[in-house]
């Protein structure tokens, strides 16, 4: 599977977010969106990810950014994993990780020796016409958000 690059459409979804209600990418025209894609709720290095996105969106929100994370888990573990962290954007349920191959973060992974299918930690920065202006594949969680910050600093001021 391929990975969505700059330049693409981004691949529209209609997925249920942590609250029950349905979010899709084509209703977010005119907006930049981060979207981003991790293994699982609560665990080390997406909970600090999305601690990170959480703690810097009101600089998100002055670029005119909307956050949205990624996963595989259901809506009662993105709820418990949302109150537990306080977060401040809408978690997404991809249960059957269509949009994560659509997008090309389910991946072929190798731990210690064992292959599996999952999420490969990645983000995509959509521009307000629904286009991929950014990617990051097989993100390292330190240091992301102000990578994406960045990214979207950049994007304005070439506007």
């Amino acid at each position: 599977m391929d990975w969505i690059g700059e330049g693409a459409v981004a691949p529209d979804f209609v997925l249920t977010s942590d609250q029950g209600q349905k979010v899709s990418l084509k209703a977010l025209n005119g907006h930049l969106v981060v979207l981003y894609f991790y293994p699982a709720d609560d665990t080390p290095g997406c909970t600090k990810e999305a601690c990170n996105f959480r703690d810097r969106q009101p600089e998100f929100s002055r670029h005119g950014a909307v956050v949205l994370g990624v996963s595989p888990d259901d809506v009662q573990s993105h709820g418990k994993f949302r109150d537990k962290h306080g977060l401040n954007f809408p978690l997404l349920v991809d249960r059957d990780h269509q949009v994560a191959e659509l997008y090309g973060a389910w991946r072929e992974k190798n731990m210690y020796g064992k292959k599996s299918m999952g999420i490969q930690r990645s983000t995509f920065l959509i521009g307000p016409d629904g286009v991929v202006r950014k990617v990051w594949k097989r993100v390292s969680v330190d240091g992301h958000d102000q990578q994406v910050l960045q990214a979207l600093e950049a994007l304005q001021a070439a506007r």
